[in-house]
């Protein structure tokens, strides 16, 4: 009779009491910001149980299911579903504490989105809203704001709602929730990358300022800087170009990365001085005279291959370069 007894008090299963007792005695603790695994065993109108080995059931609130909206759990989470959560809180009073998916994803996002940018990749995203100041599109889930200085279109900002967009990154900061995009550098880029130094194209003035004229190429601006408009001395590039006028120029540097694109005239003049006495000749011979350029160019190249000790430095562009461009184009 005593060794029935015993064999049934062995036979009683694992308690509740039991499993609370051994998580007190190895001292299982969460911590907010811990990313751990859990089991889903209760979907609720507005959020869910979940099981992460805690004593108390775990909860997720249906606004931390996910980055994007949701209306009902089920659209994210299914019964018995095991899958990684983020500890969002500590435990509240009754023991229990509130997950996040939400959080997981926005950490996996910035650093997708950090890796576009180092990439110096192009996205393309659909315009969801307008504001005064620009134009909002979604990127990995994050939402991007594109200033209004950086849409290239004639479109009004409200008619952009639901048309894509090439973009490139502006500025990644997670800290700060910022993510800034270009759709105009997204644009020139692409432009840019038909262009070649040395090259011969026709543009009109846009804009001139008293360090150089800039020069629309075919919906992309080059700057044509008072120091390369001739090999004689001018005072002013007021003096030579009026805004609106059709010229002819030489491409002299490419930098897609900033969008930036150096012209000459000077390095087209048959003789010193040409483009302020005789404009006509300069045109008439230009593409002679960018052959010319060419062949030093290739020559110089090839002197550098052969003493790449002394490697020739070009000089550096002006600085109020890039704010100038920015402010012709939005003129």
């Amino acid at each position: 009779m005593l060794s029935q007894k015993r064999t049934a008090t062995v036979d009683i299963g694992f308690t509740h009491d039991d499993f609370a007792a051994l998580l007190d005695k190895y001292d299982y603790h969460f911590s907010p910001g811990d990313i751990v695994a859990g089991t889903v065993f209760s979907l609720e109108p507005r959020g869910a149980l979940i099981d992460i080995g805690a004593k108390t059931a775990a909860y997720i609130p249906i606004q931390e299911m996910s980055i994007n909206r949701v209306d009902n759990p089920e659209e994210v989470l299914q019964s018995n579903e095991t899958r990684e959560f983020f500890i969002l809180t500590d435990e509240n009073e009754d023991g229990q504490l509130t997950l996040s998916i939400r959080r997981i994803e926005y950490m996996r996002a910035w650093e997708r989105v950090r890796q576009l940018q180092a990439e110096d990749a192009t996205v393309r995203s659909l315009v969801f809203a307008t504001n005064r100041g620009g134009a909002l599109v979604r990127i990995e889930g994050l939402r991007g704001f594109i200033p209004g200085s950086h849409i290239s279109t004639r479109k009004p900002k409200e008619d952009l709602v639901g048309e894509e967009l090439q973009l490139k990154f502006l500025e990644v900061d997670e800290d700060r929730n910022r993510l800034v995009l270009s759709h105009r550098r997204a644009l020139v880029e692409r432009k840019m990358n038909r262009l070649e130094v040395g090259e011969v194209v026709i543009g009109s003035v846009r804009g001139i300022k008293p360090y150089g004229a800039f020069i629309d190429i075919g919906g992309v601006s080059g700057l044509l800087h008072i120091s390369e408009i001739s090999h004689d001395h001018i005072d002013t590039p007021h003096s030579v170009f009026n805004v609106n006028d059709e010229v002819k120029v030489m491409i002299i540097d490419l930098d897609a990365e900033r969008g930036r694109i150096s012209l000459s005239t000077k390095q087209l003049e048959p003789e010193p001085g040409d483009m302020i006495n005789n404009r006509d000749r300069v045109y008439e011979k230009a593409e002679e005279m960018a052959e010319k350029y060419r062949e030093k160019m290739r020559a110089a190249q090839q002197q550098q291959v052969a003493a790449p000790e002394e490697p020739e430095l070009e000089p550096e562009l002006e600085p109020e370069y890039e704010e100038e461009v920015v402010a012709a184009i939005e003129e």
